[in-house]
């Protein structure tokens, strides 16, 4: 997870970002090799007598297709979290889907676990955090707040 935040004169922001250590590019060409590599041992089998192995082949194909499917989609997934003048802004990416979140300060909680509540709006942050990093990151936006 890459943690960043800016600092100017009235204005606080965090950025929580996962950590992918693949680009899009090198998730691609990791997919199209195991492919072809599955596919060329499948139809080495089958061209041997055992047309079976195209079977499972294709369920081994689906299946990491899946996964890297599943994998990309949350790859780009962050929180960006902006505290200025008596209110916080959460920004939450999930899948391609954004959704922003606006809390008044005055009314603002922040858990142990850095879940945020004004209100009626709970807003959970740093999802993708380690619990340790979690909580450092609640101690600092209560700090923040205080000040």
């Amino acid at each position: 997870m890459k943690r960043d935040w800016h600092i100017t004169d009235r204005r606080r922001e965090w950025l929580l970002k996962r950590n992918c250590s693949l680009t899009p590019r090198q998730t691609m060409a990791s997919w199209a090799a195991l492919v072809t590599l599955s596919l060329a041992v499948g139809l080495v089998c089958a061209w041997n007598g055992a047309p079976l192995v195209l079977l499972f082949t294709a369920l081994e194909i689906t299946a990491v297709t899946a996964a890297f499917v599943l994998y990309s989609r949350h790859a780009t997934d962050f929180d960006r979290i902006v505290l200025e003048e008596g209110h916080l802004t959460v920004d939450q990416v999930r899948a391609g889907r954004t959704q922003q979140y606006q809390l008044e300060t005055v009314w603002l909680r922040v858990t142990p676990m850095a879940q945020l509540s004004a209100r009626d709006v709970t807003v959970d942050v740093g999802s993708f955090l380690p619990k340790a990093q979690r909580q450092a990151l609640a101690r600092e936006l209560r700090l923040a707040l205080a000040a």
